[in-house]
This record gives C-alpha cells, sequence and structure tokens, in this order.
C-alpha cells in the first residue's frame, strides 16, 4: 500500500496514527491495512507516509513498546490499567522515541501531551507526561547523552 499522496504536518500526521492505533484495540480481528483501508473509504484517514509508518511501525513492536512503557510504570500500575486512549498515545509516543532517531524525545512528547489533552480524560496527560519523561530520560542515559 502507499500512504503518500497527502501532505500533512507531522502533527496531523500523528493524530492520524493515533486513531488507527486506537481503533485498532476495539477491532483485533482486522489488519491495520484493513482499519486504514475503511477509514480512507469513510474520509476519516487522510493517505500520508508518516502517519502510515509510524501507526505500522507501533503495531509491530507493540509488546516491546508495553515492555517499556510498563517499565515506568509507578504505584502498582499495571499497563492494564491505563485507558486506551492513554495507552495508544503512550505506544505511539514510545515507537516514535525508540525508533525514529530524526524526531526529537522533547517534540515526541510535546506531540504526545497534546494528544492526550484532546483525546483523554481530564488530567491523564499528566499521567502520559510522566510516564513519557521517563522513558525519555532513560533513553538519554542509555545512549550515554549529558544532561
Amino acid at each position: 500500500m502507499t500512504y503518500t499522496e497527502v501532505v500533512m504536518t507531522r502533527k496531523e500526521a500523528r493524530e492520524q496514527a493515533f486513531i488507527i492505533i486506537f481503533e485498532k484495540e476495539f477491532n483485533s480481528e482486522y489488519t491495520l491495512d484493513e482499519i486504514v483501508d475503511a477509514a480512507k473509504e469513510a474520509e476519516l484517514f487522510e493517505a500520508d507516509g508518516f502517519a502510515y509508518e509510524l501507526a505500522v511501525k507501533t503495531f509491530e513492536s507493540m509488546d516491546k513498546l508495553d515492555e517499556i512503557i510498563s517499565g515506568k510504570l509507578k504505584g502498582g500500575w499495571k499497563i492494564s490499567r491505563i485507558s486506551k486512549v492513554s495507552l495508544a498515545v503512550l505506544r505511539l509516543a514510545v515507537c516514535e522515541m525508540t525508533q525514529f532517531s530524526d524526531i526529537p524525545v522533547s517534540v515526541s512528547i510535546n506531540e504526545a501531551v497534546e494528544l492526550a489533552k484532546k483525546y483523554a480524560a481530564e488530567d491523564e496527560f499528566a499521567f502520559v507526561n510522566g510516564v513519557l519523561a521517563s522513558v525519555g530520560k532513560s533513553l538519554k542515559e542509555d545512549s550515554g547523552e549529558n544532561e
């Protein structure tokens, strides 16, 4: 499949990828491409290469992403307690942080917080920010970068 016909901002593309990943949570019997095709047909998804790549990479690395997220949860939180919206946002952002080296970690975190503010329950953006800040700190330490 080719999804490069539409040019949109990365912010818009992230939102499109988030919607696809979120939808996949409720339609696990369908492939990611089937969900994208249905969304395009309903005019809910615009074809964008970055959005599609981010959604695919997130979906394909879900177990690894969940492992990273789980490792940063505190206070008895388990991944099963996280709302589906926040979990989709976290997965997308952690995928971006770990698999798109051309995007600064701070940008990934800020964009994820904005998605959480728009789609998640009232204060979930703070939770998303905290988890992603912890992931970002670990990535910085793992790469040997100085603060």
